[in-house]
């Protein structure tokens, strides 16, 4: 008989009498450390891949990848919908399409009219515009289709070739719009309304014509 403290029993001891022992716990399983292993594959699998991506994404090796989201099954370009604002008329009040250029004050003739009861303000405007380098064309009150009619700070109205310079005329005033007609020269009116109080300032008038003429956004931005 003796006294004996076998292994996995944390330090109990037992006597042995006899052909019979304690019952050992049974040794950990090899199945855990199996488990454990592939999952910390599968772990480091995943952290490799979603490191290749970010780096794809700021080398900018996805650009193919968006271009080919934003084409047809032909693989061409999606075209802008029918009736879209980049399909047929500028997304902005006044903003000219992106195929036409916006001329110099000195290059655009400007007819200013007044559509309001306040007198003296056409020509007042004229002579602020020709200050900016305009060239003043006619100045008095507007025709009666528009006279007392334009609620606004000021309606301009161009042809076709004058689309350009209506963008100019637009960004000169605060909340201006811009009309299409039929004219066949490059010429311009500014009609004013009755919210008119003055031109925008320089600086403001500026920054409105950057904001009408900025480009639209290209399929590598991410937008189709």
């Amino acid at each position: 008989m003796s006294m004996l403290t076998p292994r996995g029993l944390k330090g109990k001891q037992y006597r042995v009498t006899g052909n019979s022992y304690p019952r050992l716990g049974r040794p950990p399983r090899r199945g855990r450390k199996v488990v454990i292993a592939v999952g910390g594959v599968l772990a480091l699998g995943l952290v490799s891949v979603g490191g290749v991506q970010l780096y794809d994404v700021f080398t900018g090796k996805n650009k193919n990848a968006a271009a080919q989201a934003c084409a047809s099954p032909s693989g061409k370009p999606l075209a802008a919908p029918e009736g879209s604002p980049s399909a047929a008329e500028p997304a902005s009040p006044g903003a000219a399409p992106s195929n036409t250029a916006v001329p110099q004050p000195g290059n655009v003739t400007v007819n200013v009219y007044n559509a309001t009861d306040k007198s003296g303000l056409a020509a007042r405007t004229a002579d602020e515009l020709k200050k900016r380098g305009f060239q003043v064309g006619k100045v008095g009150n507007a025709p009666s289709a528009l006279d007392k009619k334009v609620t606004g700070t000021a309606q301009v109205l161009s042809g076709p070739g004058g689309l350009g310079a209506a963008t100019l005329l637009v960004s000169q005033v605060a909340s201006g719009t811009s009309t299409q007609d039929d004219r066949a020269d490059a010429t311009v009116d500014f009609v004013i309304g009755d919210a008119f109080t003055a031109l925008a300032d320089p600086n403001q008038a500026s920054a409105t014509l950057a904001e009408l003429t900025k480009p639209s956004p290209s399929p590598e931005s991410g937008h189709c």
